[in-house]
Protein backbone atom coordinates (compact mmCIF):
# COMPACT_ATOMS: atom_id res chain seq x y z
CA UNK A 1 0.00 0.00 0.00
CA UNK A 2 1.40 2.95 -1.18
CA UNK A 3 0.90 5.72 1.92
CA UNK A 4 2.91 8.73 0.42
CA UNK A 5 1.76 12.19 0.90
CA UNK A 6 1.94 12.57 -2.59
CA UNK A 7 -0.50 9.75 -2.69
CA UNK A 8 -3.03 11.13 0.31
CA UNK A 9 -2.91 14.41 -0.65
CA UNK A 10 -4.02 13.59 -4.71
CA UNK A 11 -6.51 11.24 -3.39
CA UNK A 12 -7.87 14.14 -0.63
CA UNK A 13 -8.14 16.94 -3.60
CA UNK A 14 -10.24 13.93 -5.93
CA UNK A 15 -12.84 14.06 -3.01
CA UNK A 16 -12.50 17.89 -1.08
CA UNK A 17 -12.75 21.09 -3.36
CA UNK A 18 -13.53 23.18 -0.25
CA UNK A 19 -10.11 25.75 0.49
CA UNK A 20 -11.23 25.42 4.34
CA UNK A 21 -11.56 21.52 4.07
CA UNK A 22 -8.02 21.16 2.67
CA UNK A 23 -6.61 23.58 5.27
CA UNK A 24 -8.17 21.73 7.77
CA UNK A 25 -7.36 18.08 6.40
CA UNK A 26 -3.29 19.69 6.55
CA UNK A 27 -3.69 20.91 9.54
CA UNK A 28 -4.92 17.63 11.17
CA UNK A 29 -2.03 15.96 8.95
CA UNK A 30 0.82 18.34 10.57
CA UNK A 31 -0.28 17.61 14.48
CA UNK A 32 -0.59 13.88 13.40
CA UNK A 33 3.33 13.43 11.69
CA UNK A 34 4.72 15.65 15.08
CA UNK A 35 2.85 13.10 17.45
CA UNK A 36 4.36 10.14 15.65
CA UNK A 37 7.55 11.69 15.33
CA UNK A 38 7.63 12.79 19.72
CA UNK A 39 6.45 9.12 20.04
CA UNK A 40 8.69 7.45 17.75
CA UNK A 41 5.77 6.18 15.07
CA UNK A 42 5.72 6.27 11.38
CA UNK A 43 5.14 10.01 10.31
CA UNK A 44 4.48 9.26 7.11
CA UNK A 45 1.71 6.86 8.32
CA UNK A 46 0.07 8.74 10.71
CA UNK A 47 0.54 11.83 8.65
CA UNK A 48 -1.86 9.94 5.65
CA UNK A 49 -4.15 9.10 8.01
CA UNK A 50 -4.62 12.95 9.42
CA UNK A 51 -4.69 13.90 5.84
CA UNK A 52 -7.32 11.55 5.07
CA UNK A 53 -9.44 11.63 7.88
CA UNK A 54 -11.86 13.59 6.21
CA UNK A 55 -11.81 12.48 2.59
CA UNK A 56 -15.67 11.95 2.75
CA UNK A 57 -16.87 14.78 4.30
CA UNK A 58 -17.54 17.17 1.44
CA UNK A 59 -19.86 14.44 0.27
CA UNK A 60 -21.25 12.75 2.54
CA UNK A 61 -21.53 15.17 5.64
CA UNK A 62 -24.38 13.98 7.53
CA UNK A 63 -22.39 10.46 7.51
CA UNK A 64 -19.27 10.97 7.74
CA UNK A 65 -16.83 9.32 8.80
CA UNK A 66 -18.26 6.13 7.45
CA UNK A 67 -18.15 6.61 3.98
CA UNK A 68 -14.41 6.90 4.41
CA UNK A 69 -14.06 3.17 3.75
CA UNK A 70 -15.14 2.87 0.57
CA UNK A 71 -13.19 6.07 -0.56
CA UNK A 72 -9.73 5.03 0.64
CA UNK A 73 -10.19 1.07 -0.88
CA UNK A 74 -10.92 2.59 -4.16
CA UNK A 75 -7.86 3.95 -4.26
CA UNK A 76 -5.34 1.07 -2.62
CA UNK A 77 -5.87 1.92 1.12
CA UNK A 78 -6.47 -1.26 3.50
CA UNK A 79 -8.66 -1.59 5.81
CA UNK A 80 -6.81 -0.64 8.91
CA UNK A 81 -6.06 2.71 7.48
CA UNK A 82 -10.04 3.14 7.03
CA UNK A 83 -10.20 1.89 10.54
CA UNK A 84 -7.59 4.38 11.97
CA UNK A 85 -9.83 6.90 9.60
CA UNK A 86 -13.31 5.99 10.52
CA UNK A 87 -12.08 5.97 14.42
CA UNK A 88 -11.92 10.26 14.89
CA UNK A 89 -16.03 9.51 15.07
CA UNK A 90 -16.88 11.00 18.63
CA UNK A 91 -19.17 8.00 18.82
CA UNK A 92 -17.06 5.41 17.21
CA UNK A 93 -18.11 2.39 19.37
CA UNK A 94 -14.05 0.64 19.68
CA UNK A 95 -10.83 0.64 22.19
CA UNK A 96 -9.10 3.27 20.43
CA UNK A 97 -4.97 2.77 19.89
CA UNK A 98 -2.63 6.12 20.27
CA UNK A 99 -2.70 6.74 16.86
CA UNK A 100 -6.69 6.85 16.98
CA UNK A 101 -6.72 8.54 20.45
CA UNK A 102 -4.15 11.02 18.50
CA UNK A 103 -6.33 11.87 15.74
CA UNK A 104 -9.31 12.38 17.90
CA UNK A 105 -7.16 14.70 20.23
CA UNK A 106 -6.32 17.33 17.09
CA UNK A 107 -9.14 16.99 14.67
CA UNK A 108 -10.59 19.71 16.91
CA UNK A 109 -7.48 21.55 18.22
CA UNK A 110 -6.55 22.69 15.28
CA UNK A 111 -9.12 23.99 13.73
CA UNK A 112 -10.00 25.98 17.31
CA UNK A 113 -5.43 27.13 17.64
CA UNK A 114 -6.08 27.95 13.85
CA UNK A 115 -9.59 30.45 14.80
CA UNK A 116 -7.74 32.03 17.63
CA UNK A 117 -4.78 32.67 15.14
CA UNK A 118 -7.09 34.64 12.49
CA UNK A 119 -8.55 36.76 15.13
CA UNK A 120 -5.18 38.06 15.76
CA UNK A 121 -4.00 41.52 14.21
CA UNK A 122 -1.20 39.75 12.56
CA UNK A 123 -2.94 35.99 12.30
CA UNK A 124 0.19 34.33 13.17
CA UNK A 125 0.46 31.17 14.83
CA UNK A 126 4.30 32.33 15.68
CA UNK A 127 3.47 33.87 18.70
CA UNK A 128 -0.20 32.82 19.46
CA UNK A 129 0.34 31.76 23.39
CA UNK A 130 -1.45 28.74 24.94
CA UNK A 131 -2.95 31.28 27.91
CA UNK A 132 -4.74 33.44 24.74
CA UNK A 133 -6.33 29.56 23.54
CA UNK A 134 -6.75 28.36 27.14
CA UNK A 135 -9.18 31.77 27.33
CA UNK A 136 -10.53 31.38 23.95
CA UNK A 137 -12.06 27.90 25.34
CA UNK A 138 -13.77 29.54 27.73
CA UNK A 139 -15.91 32.04 25.52
CA UNK A 140 -18.39 30.05 24.05
CA UNK A 141 -19.64 32.56 21.71
CA UNK A 142 -16.40 32.03 20.09
CA UNK A 143 -15.94 29.04 17.11
CA UNK A 144 -18.82 27.37 18.55
CA UNK A 145 -18.72 24.57 16.13
CA UNK A 146 -15.61 23.34 18.11
CA UNK A 147 -16.31 20.77 20.57
CA UNK A 148 -14.44 21.96 23.71
CA UNK A 149 -15.76 18.22 25.75
CA UNK A 150 -13.65 16.36 22.43
CA UNK A 151 -10.31 18.96 23.53
CA UNK A 152 -10.71 18.46 26.56
CA UNK A 153 -10.98 14.83 26.78
CA UNK A 154 -9.01 13.34 23.84
CA UNK A 155 -6.04 15.57 25.17
CA UNK A 156 -6.56 13.29 28.43
CA UNK A 157 -6.96 10.14 27.06
CA UNK A 158 -3.80 10.08 25.26
CA UNK A 159 -2.35 10.89 28.38
CA UNK A 160 -1.20 14.16 27.62
CA UNK A 161 -1.61 17.19 29.46
CA UNK A 162 -4.11 19.79 28.29
CA UNK A 163 -1.87 22.85 28.25
CA UNK A 164 1.41 20.88 26.64
CA UNK A 165 -0.90 19.53 23.96
CA UNK A 166 -2.31 23.09 23.06
CA UNK A 167 1.29 24.33 22.91
CA UNK A 168 2.93 21.07 21.34
CA UNK A 169 0.09 21.56 18.51
CA UNK A 170 0.16 25.18 18.13
CA UNK A 171 4.02 25.16 17.84
CA UNK A 172 3.32 22.60 15.31
CA UNK A 173 1.39 24.51 13.08
CA UNK A 174 3.74 27.30 13.43
CA UNK A 175 6.52 25.54 11.82
CA UNK A 176 4.36 24.04 8.91
CA UNK A 177 3.92 27.12 7.32
CA UNK A 178 7.61 27.87 6.84
CA UNK A 179 7.95 24.57 5.10
CA UNK A 180 7.17 24.51 1.01
CA UNK A 181 4.33 21.52 1.62
CA UNK A 182 2.46 23.54 3.84
CA UNK A 183 2.54 26.60 2.05
CA UNK A 184 -0.97 26.63 1.07
CA UNK A 185 -1.59 26.15 5.16
CA UNK A 186 -0.91 29.90 5.74
CA UNK A 187 -3.14 32.25 7.96
CA UNK A 188 -2.69 35.85 6.47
Amino acid sequence: MDISREKAWETLNRHVASPVLLKHCLAVEVAMRAYAEKFGEDSEYWGAVGLLHDVDFEKFPDEHPMHAREILQEHGYDAEMATHVESHARDWPGQRTLLQKTLLAVDELTGFIIACALVRPDKSLDNLEVKSIMKKMKDKAFAKAVNRETILTSADDMGVDLKEHIDFVTKALAAAVKQPDYQYLALG
